[in-house]
């Protein structure tokens, strides 16, 4: 873990020390994708802005400019992220406000010029449940099917867009498979028919490389927490000249387009975090990519296991499989008991029981799409922890399996 014990609540790290020497089980994370310890540096450069330096950067005094200078840093380490410049990016509380912020921002906006709007059936539901809302104040929808990888045909995009289209949203890489899409493909049809072009990028910023202006990127949603930041801060990429309404109304802050008091101490630590995150990813991608291949060869030598999402053009971290003849909830509650912690898909939808409806959409029959199990690694990742988990998943699935009367007589365990 990145939390060293000083910035860890003292009963919490007593627990867990409690934990490690009463039992036998190691601790193993593998659920980044659902959110990240903060780093101890990122910790560190926040207590100022809650202490200390603690002034209203709309203040006039010098307290305050302090806390405006720093917000100012923060938004040049995020701008040089994305390859946009400072004045493009506006503060936010976190991936699912910029998401709502962007799509009902250029509907309002752009309403008199039409009242169509082009997505995909796999967005997270910040994106999903806002167009579904929108349905209902008029505006259409169009729902681009993908391929049993969960990836977007850039014909698709081009093929559904009307004289009436004035958003197309795709995300950049899928929160439950991993699978990234083909950004600057689909920006490059928009922008040939000067349509905008939204994507939530919240699982790809940190992780892969980003770059608004090659991949004709108008808005981007992003959110700090993936990328070992704080959580409850956020960021939405507006190229300059995109003109959207506010969500958020009562103040002049952020240039005027999102009211309320900015979290200061939440900006610098999204700040350095991505600006670490993007220095050393070029090594970690490696890393990662590597620890990731060989879980994923680990689970598939279990038998009647398949690979969610495409086999190459996916997240670094991201493997997400399904087994046939069991359901992810107990995998999850067992391996929980052997100090796994991972997901079945989305971490915003996990106490659904309702099947993924990214899974589903990539086709996987209804008969297996219970069995998924998403595991998403980390920086602290170690090849002890992918072996570890490879023999616990093993184990729970057999045991699993050898409960369940689905199973056929082949795959249980040998008397």
């Amino acid at each position: 873990m990145f939390i060293a014990p000083q910035w860890e609540n003292p009963s919490v790290y007593l627990a867990r020390k409690e934990y490690d020497m009463n039992t036998e089980k190691r601790l193993v994370y593998m659920d980044h994708a659902a959110t990240t310890a903060t780093r101890p540096e990122v910790a560190a450069a926040m207590v100022p802005f809650m202490t200390s330096t603690f002034g209203n950067p709309s203040s006039l005094y010098d307290l305050a400019k302090v806390s405006r200078t720093a917000m100012d840093g923060a938004r040049e380490e995020v701008a040089v992220a994305l390859g946009a410049d400072p004045e493009e990016i506006f503060f936010t509380s976190g991936g699912t406000e910029s998401d709502n912020w962007a799509i009902k921002g250029i509907a309002f906006a752009k309403k008199a010029q039409g009242t169509h709007i082009i997505t995909s059936v796999i967005e997270h539901h910040a994106v999903s449940h806002t167009c579904e809302w929108l349905k209902k104040q008029g505006f259409s929808v169009t729902y681009l099917p993908v391929d049993c990888f969960g990836m977007v045909n850039p014909a698709d995009v081009e093929a559904a867009i009307t004289p009436e289209t004035i958003l197309i949203t795709v995300m950049m890489a899928n929160n439950e498979v991993g699978t990234i899409q083909p950004i600057a493909e689909i920006g490059a049809i928009a922008l040939k028919h000067g349509v905008l072009f939204h994507t939530d990028a919240v699982q790809a910023v940190g992780h892969i490389p980003v770059d608004v202006r090659a991949q004709n990127i108008d808005l981007l949603s992003l959110s700090s927490h993936k990328f070992h930041g704080p959580k409850g801060v956020g960021a939405l990429y507006i190229r300059s000249g995109v003109e959207l309404d506010s969500l958020i109304h009562g103040g002049a802050q952020e240039r005027g387009q999102r009211a309320g008091t900015e979290n200061v101490s939440g900006i610098v630590g999204m700040g350095l975090a991505l600006s670490l995150a993007v220095k050393g990813m070029p090594e970690n991608a490696l890393r990662i990519t590597a620890l990731r291949k060989r879980l994923t060869e680990g689970l598939l030598a279990i038998p009647k296991t398949y690979l969610n999402g495409h086999p190459e053009k996916r997240l670094p971290n991201n493997v997400n499989v399904v087994f046939a003849f069991i359901e992810g909830e107990s995998i999850l509650l067992m391996l929980n008991r052997r100090g796994i912690s991972a997901s079945t898909g989305s971490a915003c939808s996990s106490r659904s029981s309702e099947p993924s409806h990214v899974l589903t959409a990539c086709g996987v029959p209804l008969e297996v799409v219970h069995g998924s199990l998403r595991l998403t690694l980390g920086e602290e990742t170690t090849e002890a922890d992918v072996s570890y988990t490879i023999d616990a998943v093993k184990e729970v699935v057999q045991r699993l399996r050898d409960m369940s009367p689905l199973t056929p007589p082949e795959l249980r365990s040998q008397p």
